[in-house]
């Protein structure tokens, strides 16, 4: 009987292991830069920091690539991306969510069904 009751416990805690392991994966807000290649999207990172020295907030721009199952994000999206593994050559981040549509979308969606 008590193999049963510790037998729920150690699955109870290993789900806690993985879920705790995904909530502390990098994540990054950037803005869609390109969506020319299949499954793939260019996010553009803006990080901003201040001089070591002078104190100033410098701006620095870093480009990621991410993988985007549906194909869903297009150029000038908002979008939140996080760490995953590395699937190819350059992508390390997959696309969680999309944070804002860009008003250039809208149009481009709206150009098709009017013509």
């Amino acid at each position: 009987m008590t193999a049963t009751k510790e037998t729920p416990q150690v699955a109870a805690t290993e789900g806690a292991v993985t879920s705790s392991a995904a909530g502390r994966r990098n994540e990054k807000v950037g803005n869609v830069v390109s969506t020319k290649m299949q499954k793939t999207i260019v996010v553009e990172v803006e990080m901003r920091k201040a001089h070591p020295k002078y104190k100033r907030i410098v701006k620095s721009n870093k480009k990621f690539y991410a993988h985007d199952e549906q194909n869903s994000a297009r150029v000038g999206d908002v979008v939140r991306i996080r760490e995953s593994r590395p699937l190819s050559k350059l992508k390390r981040w997959a696309l969680e969510e999309i944070v804002r549509r860009s008003s250039l979308a809208q149009i481009e969606d709206a150009a098709p069904s009017a013509s």
